[in-house]
């Protein structure tokens, strides 16, 4: 059986002593195993880092971002090789692979100018004869730990950012698909990344609390759960670190009676169901806005989700795929079961889907319910699967109200041709990330990503400049050059150094 192991900076010869199954979720089969590595591996990652991380903050930024032009360049030759890699353990289908890994190379597109965006700041004259500059300076050692979901994308948002701004990092990915962390590590040492500079440690919980715990790690990026996030978030701050944690999401699509139900129908498809609905950013709740729009909707909704190809992941013309593992298909059955007993009205059953000739695999078929209320389980709680819930809306303050009074915030869409009420939407729903007709409203690598309340923990977000800011820190430098005398040391009161602010 293939084993999956670390990528590290150092020859690691001991075997492991415990390891956890991938499997092929398109027929439910075990495909390889990953070894779980521990407390004692990390430390000698981070040694490793320790080692090497000075030099390369000490590479100037320019040379620094041809190592990520490099990179760019060697994942886009060995694209359809890691869309596959990543399609066989994850389960989405090829085109939502190579999706996610150009959403995580944006990013390094982006990392590619990090000459400019690292730029300081300078002041003339702050005082007499007072110059104030600053600049800013790597953290050191970084480490990122990444979901199942986007096991491309996601450790590429953290590594790009913290490695181009001159540190070391220590990438935790998921141990359910952990192939393609491997694989993006080895093509950055093929574009020239110093060993030591991105190591990929395999494991569970007992690696992410060394991680947390570890005194040289000086900032932890996550996503995952809402609690899970909560956990890193108060473990990480505990142990003195900078964190970012990104956790869950209920996100609502508003559609207005003005709607292009068409469009909407078309987007909620991709939304809602694309990746099985294995995505934060997915689309799982739609808020028609009165009985005409929800009556309407519907009625183009049940033929459009009827439609949907549910199959194996290098199935050219499925929609979407299996979800990770059996265990979350059950997951998401049973949260289909809750909102029936909990009262909603259940549409189209996806539950007891199955696929010819590959009767093991976690499948899960596409599932609609309407007339769900916000007193519901199933709507307060994220079902991370292929589940679109209708929750029908009075009014337009009902529409804003719904999502900025749910627990996440992490992103909403509203469909409308009016730009008044757009422009109104988007000014007063407490929600981070927003899109006007747009369904999933992941910014572009250049700004910004992150959520609000409980899809959120930490000041500061995922790449752009945000990103910039977490991995380094600020250096402030007041500097003074004395008239008179050779060395400046001649006394003279006239030359006395003054704070501007004291007059």
């Amino acid at each position: 059986m293939r084993e999956i192991s670390h990528k590290l900076a150092f020859t690691h010869d001991a075997p492991a002593t415990r390891y956890s199954d991938v499997f092929d979720p398109n027929n439910g089969g075990v495909q390889a195993r990953v070894a779980l590595g521990d407390a004692a591996l990390l430390d000698l990652a981070v040694t490793a880092a320790k080692k090497a991380q000075p030099a390369w903050a000490a590479v100037n930024p320019q040379r620094r971002a041809r190592v990520m032009f490099n990179f760019k360049a060697l994942v886009e030759a060995n694209m359809t090789e890691l869309a596959h890699l990543l399609s066989s353990e994850h389960g989405k289908v090829i085109a939502d692979s190579k999706g996610d890994i150009q959403r995580g190379l944006e990013v390094i597109e982006f990392c590619c100018g990090i000459p400019h965006v690292l730029k300081g700041e300078y002041t003339q004259g702050a005082g007499p004869g007072i110059d104030v500059y600053s600049f800013r300076q790597p953290i050191g050692i970084g480490a990122g730990i990444t979901p199942f979901n986007f096991p491309g994308m996601i450790p590429l948002w953290m590594s790009g950012v913290a490695i181009a701004t001159g540190n070391a990092f220590i990438l935790k990915p998921s141990e359910r698909d952990p192939s393609v962390p491997v694989r993006l590590a080895e093509l950055f040492s093929e574009a020239g990344l110093p060993d030591g500079i991105l190591q990929v440690v395999q494991g569970d919980k007992e690696m992410v609390d060394a991680i947390l715990d570890h005194p040289d790690i000086k900032g932890v990026s996550f996503v995952g759960s809402s609690d899970i996030a909560h956990y890193v978030y108060n473990r990480g701050v505990a142990a003195g670190k900078r964190v970012q944690a990104m956790g869950g999401a209920k996100n609502h699509g508003i559609v207005m009676p003005d709607a292009d139900l068409d469009q909407v129908v078309n987007d909620l498809s991709g939304a809602a169901f694309g990746s099985a609905g294995e995505r934060c950013m997915a689309l799982p709740v739609v808020v028609p806005v009165g009985e005409k729009t929800a009556i309407a909707l519907r009625e183009k909704l049940i033929p459009a989700i009827e439609a949907l190809r549910v199959g194996v992941s290098t199935d050219a013309e499925a929609h979407y795929g299996p979800v990770v593992t059996a265990a979350h298909k059950q997951k998401i059955e049973n949260w289909i079961q809750t909102g029936v007993d909990e009262g909603a009205e259940l549409v189209v059953d996806g539950r007891g889907f199955t696929l010819q000739g590959h009767e093991e695999g976690f499948f899960v078929g596409p599932t609609l319910f309407d007339h769900v209320t916000t007193g519901m389980s199933a709507y307060k709680e994220e079902i991370f699967g292929p589940v679109l819930q209708m929750v029908r809306a009075d009014s337009f303050e009902e529409a804003v109200a719904l999502p900025s009074q749910h627990q996440y915030g992490n992103g909403v869409a509203i469909f409308t041709r009016n730009g008044h009420a757009a422009r109104e939407f988007a000014a007063r729903v407490d929600v981070g990330m927003v899109g006007i007709n747009v369904p999933i409203p992941v910014p572009v690598a250049y700004h910004t990503f992150g959520g609000w309340k409980r899809s959120a923990f930490g000041d500061t977000n995922q790449h752009g400049m945000e990103g910039v800011k977490f991995w380094t820190k600020v250096k402030t430098i007041t500097q003074r050059w004395p008239d008179g005398g050779a060395n400046g040391l001649g006394g003279d009161a006239a030359n006395a150094f003054v704070i501007p602010t004291m007059g």
